[in-house]
């Protein structure tokens, strides 16, 4: 038969392992709830971040305490916890069972209760809690708790509300949330400036122009004197001709040298135009 608790009341547990399941009908603009577990010692604290169970660390290190993940129900959606009290270490006196809506607040959910089952059965629940938020504007709630009592162990209905979410709730108890893992801006990327296209590379055959308003290079030749192998190669200057009646040589032998013409030569005339008036 299930106990069905009100707020504050508390019912032993006989159970070596039990399983802790939030329960809560879905529907239009109803948020999805979240099952989390932390794990005090004897000062009402963590010992560690270890100690807290949820869906970014769904086990314990123990191995005593660990998520089983959603589920769908008839109507209903849950999500559950399983905790192995005769495992649990001596250091630990109290789980609480949490429930976060991801920032909505619980007003907007419906039906939410949690039960509490022997693991070890498919019987019915050994107790159910219905949850109602005092404000409405809770964003997690601490549903109830297993602790010690001597050797023994029990289970409390709480209904605790947090309206700063899961993150100011595991805060309270002495978990230390990084601040890094918050949602940074997007950097922007920086600005380019515009592109200006750059001039052709000049071939590597010809040379490079000074700048414009810089002396110009001295002439690496003087005016008349052979040039560089880099500059042009002028044309031959062609052969001397022969005087005038001699044999003309063959073409690709050397130019005779002519006798020295005698000073009392006279061409004969050649026309009008030569005859003195």
């Amino acid at each position: 038969m299930t106990h069905a608790m009100l707020k504050g009341s508390n019912v032993p547990v006989e159970a070596g392992t039990v399983r802790a399941v939030l329960r809560w009908t879905p529907g239009q603009g109803v948020p999805d709830v979240d099952a989390s577990a932390l794990l005090l010692g004897s000062d009402g604290r963590v010992r560690s971040d270890e100690d807290f169970v949820f869906y970014n660390q769904p086990r314990h290190p123990s191995g005593t305490v660990w998520r089983l993940g959603k589920k769908r129900a008839g109507d209903a959606l849950t999500d559950a916890v399983q905790a192995e009290l005769t495992g649990v270490e001596p250091a630990v006196g109290r789980v609480l069972l949490v429930a976060s809506a991801d920032g909505v607040p619980f007003d907007r959910v419906r039906d939410l209760c949690v039960l509490l089952y022997d693991a070890s059965g498919d019987g019915e629940a050994l107790a159910s809690f219905g949850i109602t938020p005092e404000t409405g504007a809770e964003t997690a709630l601490i549903c109830g708790e297993l602790y010690r009592r001597g050797d023994a162990w029990k289970f409390r209905a709480l209904g605790e509300g947090y309206s700063n979410g899961l993150k100011g709730l595991a805060t309270d108890f002495g978990i230390s949330v990084d601040e890094s893992e918050a949602v940074e801006e997007p950097r922007r990327a920086p600005e380019q400036t515009a592109a200006h296209p750059l001039p052709p590379e000049r071939p590597a055959s010809l040379p490079a122009q000074p700048s414009y308003g810089y002396p110009q290079p001295a002439s690496t030749a003087a005016y008349g004197y052979p040039q560089p192998d880099s500059a042009p190669q002028a044309p031959p200057a062609p052969a001397p001709r022969p005087a005038y009646g001699y044999p003309q040589p063959s073409y690709g032998y050397p130019q005779p040298v002519p006798p020295p013409l005698d000073p009392e030569f006279r061409l004969p005339p050649q026309g009008p135009q030569f005859v003195r008036r």
